[in-house]
């Protein structure tokens, strides 16, 4: 692995493992068949194994098939974006559109690299902004994409980000809210986890 860099850039891929021994050992492979620049992996709800990687598109497209080749049947799902786009990149590292307004889209998916797939394809798709992506910790696994922006925006987005999940099972539920309340949208800006807006805050 060169050098880390301190952000993902152009490639991305993520890879869901079933069983945490053999993520573990995908990913050591990963790291060890091309020259990636990001290398991030650890353990998520429920007992699942995720590995993200950044680089090149050619060297991250190698790791990504010497994981799913070690993978094997414990491999649940991956996503392989050749040029992610920078709001996704900063979604996943946790951040957040505080200022966010007007009409809220939702596109809730079974596993973490459904919901990056479908947060990148959405905000190249439409005018809009991500107000979140979250990734599998204290969703069972799940992952959901919040985006904002003018309804036909919003719409288009959800359209376009549901619309890339095309194996059956993948998309849990797409929502659309034209005009979401304004005490909602505190507590959507803030955080969607029920415990970082009010066992943390009372």
């Amino acid at each position: 692995m060169r050098t880390p860099r301190s952000s993902i850039e152009p490639a991305l891929a993520l890879v869901d493992f079933s069983s945490v021994a053999v993520g573990i050992e995908a990913a050591d492979a990963m790291a060890k068949r091309a020259e990636i620049d990001i290398l991030k992996a650890g353990t998520v709800q429920p007992g699942r194994y995720l590995v993200l990687i950044g680089g090149t598109v050619a060297e991250v497209q190698e790791s990504l098939a010497a994981g799913r080749e070690v993978g094997g049947e414990a491999v649940i799902d991956h996503v392989f974006l050749p040029h992610v786009h920078p709001e996704v990149v900063d979604a996943i590292g946790g951040g957040r559109v505080p200022d966010a307004s007007d009409a809220l889209g939702v596109v809730e998916t079974s596993t973490v690299a459904a919901a990056i797939h479908a947060a990148d394809a959405g905000i190249k798709g439409a005018d809009v902004r991500l107000v979140e992506v979250r990734l599998a910790d204290g969703l069972g696994g799940k992952g959901i994409v919040l985006y904002s922006g003018r309804v036909a925006d919003v719409e288009a987005a959800v359209e376009i980000g549901a619309g890339v999940l095309v194996r059956p099972g993948l998309l849990v539920r797409k929502v659309v809210i034209p005009q979401l309340h304004r005490d909602m949208w505190e507590n959507v800006s803030d955080a969607t986890r029920f415990s970082g807006r009010v066992l943390e805050r009372l």
